[in-house]
């Protein structure tokens, strides 16, 4: 597991702790949501992205999390002044409108969300590859992918998963108990302490509830 960098971390990371008292099955899985976080901290101090897949409801999941870390979850993130200022000279009225309304992101890429690419490349070329070829297109060193799967054996995210490792792509899975053959792949696995499908997916929602709550005090608490 990652050690702790500084007293700041040690206070985001307090919010682990109360998840874990709201949903308790979750202690199993403290060590590892404290390494996750960690690591997708670091990703993002160095400019690197989160990629994130899964299947049916896990690939509602993914873009549910795109969406808590790029733009706000609970923390207004606004712009520089500096990029309000061109904004703002390059239009003055819908600059303003601009610096007043856009957030500052972490950059994130649901590889569920394009549809004519992933149905060309089901129709074409592998359904079971799909996410991989993502990945190799989007992914560089240094990002991490963010495979979700409630048995941890879905073809398409464990290949995904074979593509990153080879690229220099840490892994991190969101399973069920068992983390099936993609905890083979991962750097980090959470594996929830459940078996049937919807009681795990009710499990992983806190868990990267919690992911996202912490990322965000981070880079855009109030010492930011």
């Amino acid at each position: 597991m990652n050690t702790l960098k500084n007293n700041n971390d040690k206070t985001i990371i307090a919010h682990i702790d109360e998840t874990i008292e709201r949903y308790p099955k979750l202690s199993a899985c403290k060590a590892d949501m404290e390494s996750a976080y960690m690591l997708l901290k670091d990703t993002f101090e160095n400019d690197h992205k989160l990629l994130v897949a899964g299947n049916g409801g896990s690939a509602a999941d993914s873009e549910h999390i795109a969406g808590e870390l790029m733009k706000r979850f609970k923390l207004r993130r606004p712009v520089s002044n500096d990029f309000a200022g061109k904004l703002k000279d390059i239009d003055s009225v819908r600059g303003k409108r601009l610096a007043d309304n856009l957030e500052r992101s972490l950059t994130v890429i649901p590889l569920v969300a394009h549809e004519a690419l992933t149905t060309a490349f089901f129709n074409d070329v592998d359904a079971e590859g799909v996410f991989a070829q993502q990945l190799y297109g989007y992914g560089r060193a240094g990002d991490v992918f963010l495979g979700i799967s409630t048995s941890g054996n879905s073809e398409n995210i464990i290949n995904a998963a074979v593509c990153a490792k080879a690229m220099g792509i840490k892994v991190i899975a969101l399973t069920g108990a068992s983390g099936g053959r993609l905890a083979g792949f991962a750097d980090i696995t959470i594996n929830v302490p459940e078996t049937e499908t919807y009681l795990i997916q009710e499990l992983h929602l806190p868990v990267y509830h919690c992911l996202c709550l912490m990322l965000e005090e981070k880079f855009f608490g109030s010492a930011n």
